[in-house]
């Protein structure tokens, strides 16, 4: 399993992955985020599913980037590229992975901004090389470990954040699912692309830089429940009636 989250704000995108790589009783560090910063392109692709699949669709993709990336304007003829690239692989490999028990399972999150996008675009590319567009009105998308991390966007994010702010919502989200989840863990790759600036800043967080962070926002948590103006809860507690006023 993995943790992949892409966020679209009115200032531009946030994308942050996890590096835990699960293959039976192992479990090893990966990269899963291929970005692209070429003269008005910018992009990022992150993934959930097999390694192996994953790294041929995105060596496959990376020559066609070589070869014909001036041809692209916009970023959905990336996407599409990139999804044709996907089925390539289908075909080559599909078969042979399913008779070993094997699914064909790479979901990809893209994100960036070319030359003809007049904002920064966000995509969930599905395995079958088919894709929906992220908007404002459902700004994120997760793929991989999904359950933990929903939550805490869902109850706090808004396309109108900012920046900073929907980094640490992404931050929180990737914490929850990491708490919850023993295959999603440090260390995590950030990418940040803002608005008509055309390059996607990537960064590597350890977990020994943010420990703080989940720290302050465990003892946050606590006392906010401790707070928690819910003195009618108390009726449900045997015997405390007579305290509730």
């Amino acid at each position: 399993m993995t943790f992949c989250l892409g966020i679209k704000t009115k200032q531009g995108l946030v994308g942050l992955s996890d590096t835990r790589i699960t293959s039976g009783n192992e479990t090893t560090s990966s990269k899963k985020v291929f970005t692209v910063n070429r003269e008005k392109h910018s992009f990022f692709i992150m993934t959930s599913g097999l390694r192996s699949v994953r790294d041929k669709a995105i060596t496959y993709f990376s020559e066609v980037i070589e070869q014909q990336d001036e041809s692209f304007t916009k970023l959905y003829h990336a996407v599409n590229e990139f999804g044709n690239q996907v089925k390539i692989v289908a075909k080559e490999d599909k078969e042979f992975l399913e008779e070993a028990g094997l699914s064909f399972n790479l979901f990809s999150i893209i994100g960036g901004q070319l030359e003809h996008d007049h904002e920064p675009k966000l995509y969930l590319l599905y395995p079958q090389g088919n894709w929906i567009e992220i908007r404002k009105g459902t700004p994120f998308v997760i793929i991989g470990n999904t359950g933990f991390g929903n939550p805490v966007l869902k109850r706090s994010f808004h396309y109108e954040d900012s920046l900073d702010y929907a980094l640490k919502c992404a931050f929180l989200a990737f914490d929850a699912t990491r708490i919850s989840a023993n295959d999603v863990d440090f260390p995590i790759d950030t990418v940040v692309l803002k608005n008509d600036e055309y390059f996607t800043k990537e960064k590597r967080f350890q977990q020994s830089e943010l420990e703080h962070i989940s720290t302050f926002w465990n003892n946050r948590l606590k006392s906010a429940i401790a707070e928690l103006p819910a003195d009618i809860l108390s009726q449900a507690i045997p015997g405390a009636e007579k305290f509730v006023q």
